[in-house]
């Protein structure tokens, strides 16, 4: 009867649990994602524009739905204060997040709704996709790209 190779029983059971670890940190990323997705929404929903600013790297770029491009929180913040018309919030709806560890980068695509205050009826919407990073040791909106949609289900 053959012995048992060790080292190559050893080195299966080292990258089972490697493969395991990293399955496990992708899906922990994954809602660290979600989760600041979900706290940037809520700040748009408040009106709150440093929290909504603080999901966001200092250079973050923003093509807003209409194509208008935004480098860095000061110009976003400008080009809201900018904005005439009623108050309005977005709604970011995440259908895919997709992460790399080795990297520390995410991609998050999915669709989004533009509110006016007091309304529960989207009068906007479209699809987006965002970069995040995690060179900070939290998840951060790298930048985003809006483009308006007509007829979205």
């Amino acid at each position: 009867m053959k012995k048992p190779n060790h080292f190559l029983i050893l080195t299966i059971l080292l990258a089972l649990l490697c493969w395991h670890t990293n399955v496990y940190a992708q899906g922990l990323d994954k809602q660290q994602i979600l989760s600041q997705r979900k706290a940037s929404n809520e700040a748009l929903r408040k009106f709150d524009e440093e929290l909504n600013a603080s999901f966001s790297t200092e250079d973050a770029f923003i093509t807003t739905g209409a194509g208008t491009l935004i480098a860095g929180k000061e110009a976003l913040s400008a080009y809201l204060k900018s904005q005439t018309g009623p108050r309005m919030y977005w709604v970011r709806t995440p259908n895919e997040v997709l992460v790399n560890p080795k990297t520390q980068l995410a991609w998050e695509t999915g669709t989004w709704k533009g509110y006016v205050e007091g309304s529960e009826e989207a009068v906007v919407g479209g699809k987006y996709s965002a970069q995040w990073t995690k060179k900070s040791g939290t998840w951060l909106i790298q930048s985003q790209l809006f483009v308006t949609l007509e007829n979205l289900p």
